[in-house]
């Protein structure tokens, strides 16, 4: 209560309490707390569509990173981590993008002093003979080194029965996991069901890769969001039209209880692609198409694949 002493009037004032302030959640955190190379991974993380999952794991090996250096500095214990992954899920799901992105954040924190990334696959890996396997393995973690080693449907590895060579691609890269424990990252890809029974071949192989991600299928507004980008991108713009045809056919296609091996974003790229060259075929009749047409994907642009290849 206040005394207004000149008008001899009484005014109350009532002290409202303010609103409390949101808890920051752990990816502003974070980016708030990064040096400035590395807030700009994480933003350039967080700018893409979905991977939810994929996030929050980025998000938390950084929380650990840094608590761990809080702990050296007050020389508390520290235990040796091991960043090895196994990213799971179908194609187009964004296994390397993420796993390129793995090798810059990493980088920034000092874990890897190079952060490139080596993607290969099982032909780079096995040889036609006896000990070209191990060669070939051995040069390919090399040139891993201070980066990451990423290496696509690495389940393949172990297809080819007892006397495949693959196998001892497999060996050769386990020991060097351990021999040269922190230079390098490997991560396995591919599909999920594929990969757990992968691991389950080798019993060194799953404690050598703790850290687990699920890439899961991009939902239908999601797959929307990445055409926008794509389109975008390539200074093209879907018609109303065209954005209604495509929402339509990929609710039929999620829709399919028989679809198997649906290749998201890489699907839809592939549209977009097409999408543009039929564009093209219709235009090349006009002597001076404006800028708008040239930038316009139209609903008649949009031609589906119906082969299963295609997804």
């Amino acid at each position: 209560m206040k005394i207004d002493e000149s008008s001899h009037r009484i005014q109350v004032v009532i002290n409202r309490p303010t609103q409390p302030k949101e808890p920051a959640t752990l990816a502003e955190t974070v980016r708030a707390s990064a040096n400035a190379n590395l807030a700009l991974v994480f933003e350039e993380l967080e700018r893409m569509i979905g991977l939810h999952e994929a996030k929050k794991n980025m998000y938390e090996i950084y929380a650990l990173l840094k608590m761990n250096l809080e702990r050296e500095k007050k020389r508390l214990k520290v235990e040796k981590q091991v960043y090895h992954m196994v990213f799971k899920g179908n194609p187009g799901t964004g296994k390397t993008t993420v796993a390129r992105i793995v090798g810059r954040i990493f980088k920034e924190m000092g874990i890897l002093n190079k952060g490139h990334l080596i993607e290969v696959e099982r032909a780079d890996l096995v040889g036609e003979f006896i000990g070209h396997t191990a060669q070939k393995t051995r040069e390919l973690i090399k040139k891993a080194l201070g980066g990451v080693l990423f290496i696509d449907e690495a389940y393949s590895l172990a297809r080819g029965g007892e006397k495949d060579f693959g196998k001892e691609a497999i060996d050769c890269l386990t020991k060097a996991m351990e021999d040269q424990k922190n230079e390098f990252i490997c991560i396995l890809a591919g599909y999920t069901e594929e990969m757990n029974e992968f691991l389950q071949i080798n019993p060194g192989l799953p404690s050598r890769f703790p850290i687990h991600i699920h890439f899961n299928d991009y939902s239908v507004d999601e797959l929307m969001k990445i055409a926008d980008v794509f389109t975008s991108d390539k200074e093209y713009e879907l018609a109303e039209g065209a954005k209604e045809k495509l929402r339509n056919h990929l609710v039929r296609v999620k829709g399919d209880l028989f679809l198997e091996n649906f290749s998201n974003a890489r699907y839809i790229r592939n549209v977009i692609e097409a999408a543009i060259r039929a564009q093209a075929v219709r235009l090349v009749k006009l002597a001076d198409p404006s800028v708008g047409q040239l930038m316009t994907l139209r609903s008649e642009d949009l031609v589906f694949q119906s082969n299963s290849q295609q997804l």
